[in-house]
C-alpha cells in the first residue's frame, strides 16, 4: 500500500492582485469553473474542485478531487487568459499540461452516443480511425477527426483516440491553443482517466474514473463551462484580477494506490 501526500493548498481568504495584472474578460462569461490548483510550476499531483456560478458568487459543488497533471508540471498555454505571463511556456512534446483558463465545449468516449445522452456537452464516440493530430507540420493540428474522413492525411504522429488501456474511455477535450492553433505550442489536452495515483500525464488532466464521470455528467455547455489551471502561487497572484473563487483549504489529502 503507498500513500501519496499531497502538499497544504492552504489558500487565503483574500488575495489582493498585483497592481497592474490585466482582467479576466471572458467572451461569454461562464456559470461552470473547473479550479485545478496544484503546489508550484513543477509538481505533477494537484486538487480540483468544481464551482458553479450563483447570484454572482461562485459556489462549490461536490467535494476535491485529486488529479495528477503532466509528468514535467504546468506551463502557460494558450486560451481565454491574457498573454503574455511570466513563467515556463507550453510546448509540444514538452510533458506540460497547459496553465491558465480554457473553455470545456465537448466530450469523447468509446460509448456510441445513444449511451450516453445523460451528456450536456456534444459527443463523438472514439472509433479506431479517430485521432487528435499532434504533427505540428500539418494543416489539421491540434484537431480530433476522423482520419478516414480526411482525402489526403498529411500528418505522421496522432493520438489515437481508441486506447487500449482505455484512458480515453471518456474525456472532456480542453480548448487550448485554437482559433487558429499555433504550431508547435501544444495540442490534445484532455481531461481523462489516469493511470495511477502518481503517474503524471504528457499534457492532459487525469483522475479517477469515477470522478471524470462525475464531471463529464455535471458539465452543460449551455453553462459556457472553464478550466481554470494554475499553481498556487499565481492563483494567489491572480485571483483577484480574474474573479476566482476561493479554493478549499485542506491540511493533507491521502490516496491509496
Amino acid at each position: 500500500m503507498v500513500f501519496l501526500v499531497v502538499a497544504p493548498l492552504c489558500l487565503a481568504a483574500l488575495v489582493s492582485a498585483r497592481g497592474g495584472e490585466a482582467p479576466l474578460r471572458y467572451p461569454v462569461e461562464p456559470r461552470q469553473m473547473l479550479l485545478v490548483i496544484t503546489p508550484d510550476w513543477n509538481a505533477v499531483s494537484g486538487e480540483l474542485q468544481r464551482f458553479e456560478l450563483e447570484d454572482q458568487t461562485w459556489r462549490r459543488v461536490g467535494p476535491p478531487i485529486h488529479i495528477v497533471v503532466g509528468r514535467n508540471g504546468l506551463g502557460w498555454g494558450i486560451g481565454l487568459h491574457p498573454l503574455p505571463q511570466l513563467g515556463p511556456q507550453k510546448r509540444e512534446g514538452d510533458g506540460k499540461s497547459p496553465a491558465g483558463v480554457f473553455a470545456l465545449e465537448s466530450a469523447f468516449g468509446y460509448e456510441p452516443p445513444e449511451k450516453m445522452r445523460i451528456l450536456k456537452l456534444p459527443y463523438v464516440q472514439c472509433t479506431s480511425s479517430l485521432e487528435c493530430v499532434d504533427d505540428s507540420n500539418s494543416a489539421y493540428y491540434n484537431q480530433v477527426l476522423d482520419r478516414k474522413s480526411v482525402p489526403k492525411p498529411n500528418w505522421h504522429s496522432a493520438e489515437h483516440m481508441r486506447m487500449t488501456n482505455g484512458q480515453y474511455r471518456l474525456g472532456v477535450v480542453v480548448s487550448h491553443n485554437t482559433d487558429p492553433a499555433r504550431p508547435g505550442d501544444g495540442s490534445c489536452i484532455f481531461l481523462h482517466i489516469w493511470t495511477g495515483p502518481a503517474t503524471g500525464t504528457s499534457g492532459c488532466t487525469a483522475m479517477r474514473e469515477g470522478d471524470i464521470e462525475a464531471l463529464a455528467s455535471w458539465l452543460d455547455l449551455r453553462a459556457n463551462p472553464v478550466l481554470v489551471q494554475l499553481p498556487q502561487k499565481e492563483y494567489d497572484r491572480l485571483r483577484t484580477a480574474w474573479r476566482l473563487p476561493e479554493m478549499v483549504c485542506l491540511s493533507a489529502i491521502e490516496h491509496t494506490k
